[in-house]
């Protein structure tokens, strides 16, 4: 067993754990530029299409609350090698599906073990010494949103040479493939802190972190608000981009994930300000930069290239605030880090299916500037939380 006190990760096995944690979470996001193309195909309509990417990330939350936990008290690699090979089969039961209710319940499967890459997150953290902690688990929360962003330009390629059949076979060949390099590299590793507790406690123990923490309810209630808005941006952008004046195809939509990449890289640096003690200046630097964002945005609906400013001030903001969230909730129960990380990102998730849901009922009915309006006031939400959060927390986030 690996002794958390003792070890160090190499530079290569943090690069394979940020690449798994991308490939892993990028299951969810596949769907999102192919939504008109899925629509097309099965005869769905818009609010119809925009339910996959609620399945998504509902059966995501429902994963992090229910199976994250466990990386607090089963062997982390055992845990990991079968979760990945689950969420394989789920995108398995996505390419051969026919009607829509066969594609709900792959995406379902798929998002329900993605979840793993939660659990490669919090084993970073304790693997990682106090020194390098945030830059490690900056560079697995930029592997992370790079996953998210690059799964649409990845979807947009390959659909362009095949179809959106072929985007989810080929996805679950890479994540079965995953699965096994993961089982040979990462050490083992069991949590001593919850081994002996039984599966109802150990769950029902998460409420009792969030009843105790006001740093885990202020971060994660910022989660749920920033990816919300995050989700109503990318929701939508597909069935802007495939309409008039556009008229883009399925490939080039797919592209704009590189261009949010380019704002998830340029965040990556945030961990290190958690390393320095700049934890919370980092997060009012994300803030403002998220709702400084939504002007660009709402702009693009005239122009290409309002949207590729938007969509790297929206990335990078989305970066910067989830990075810090995370930090700063680590800091606070190092023995209980799978558990706050469920508690965190099960609002996070929460919030972006809530924001995918709103995204694509007020794109149906008052069209792309709906959808900008939604996601500015996600960004005052989100400001607004930061702003009431207990005086207890400001020490607390700091470092």
């Amino acid at each position: 067993m690996t002794d958390p006190s003792t070890s160090k990760l190499n530079p290569g096995l943090v690069w394979l754990m940020s690449i798994a944690t991308g490939l892993t979470v990028a299951s969810n996001y596949y769907a999102q530029p192919l939504l008109h193309a899925i629509a097309q195909d099965l005869g769905l309509s818009v609010p119809a299409a925009g339910a996959i990417v609620t399945t998504a990330q509902v059966s995501y939350a429902l994963g992090l609350f229910f199976l994250v936990p466990l990386g607090d008290r089963l062997d982390r690699r055992k845990l990991i090698f079968i979760m990945t090979l689950l969420a394989a089969v789920g995108l398995c039961a996505s390419a051969l599906s026919s009607n829509l209710a066969v594609l709900l319940a792959g995406t379902a499967a798929a998002g329900l073990f993605s979840v793993v890459a939660q659990v490669l997150m919090p084993f970073a953290a304790t693997l990682a010494g106090p020194h390098e902690r945030g830059k490690v688990v900056g560079t697995l929360m930029s592997g992370l949103l790079l996953g998210i962003l690059l799964a649409r330009t990845f979807a947009g390629i390959v659909a362009s040479l095949g179809n959106w059949r072929v985007v989810y076979g080929v996805a679950a060949v890479l994540m079965a493939v995953l699965a096994f390099v993961l089982r040979q590299a990462l050490p083992r590793h069991a949590s001593q802190a919850a081994a002996g507790m039984s599966y109802p406690r150990l769950i029902a123990s998460i409420a009792g972190l969030i009843a105790q923490e006001p740093v885990l309810r202020t971060r994660s209630l910022m989660g749920a608000f920033s990816f919300a808005g995050f989700a109503m941006f990318w929701t939508s952008l597909a069935f802007l981009l495939s309409a008039p004046p556009f008229n883009y195809s399925t490939f080039t939509i797919g592209l704009f994930g590189l261009v949010g990449a380019a704002g998830a890289l340029a965040a990556a640096r945030v961990g290190r300000l958690a390393d320095r003690g700049k934890g919370e200046t980092a997060t009012r630097f994300g803030l403002g930069i998220m709702l400084a964002s939504w002007l660009p945005l709402a702009l693009g609906q005239q122009s290409a290239l309002w949207l590729v400013l938007g969509v790297i001030l929206l990335d990078l903001a989305a970066q910067t605030v989830h990075i810090s969230n995370q930090n700063a909730i680590y800091r606070i129960r190092p023995e209980a880090r799978s558990r706050l990380t469920a508690a965190y990102m099960t609002s996070y998730f929460i919030g972006g299916s809530i924001g995918s849901m709103i995204s694509a009922w007020a794109y149906a009915h008052g069209g792309w500037y709906a959808v900008t309006a939604a996601g500015a006031c996600m960004a005052i939400g989100c400001m607004l939380v930061w702003k009431t959060r207990p005086r207890t927390t400001a020490a607390a986030v700091q470092g």
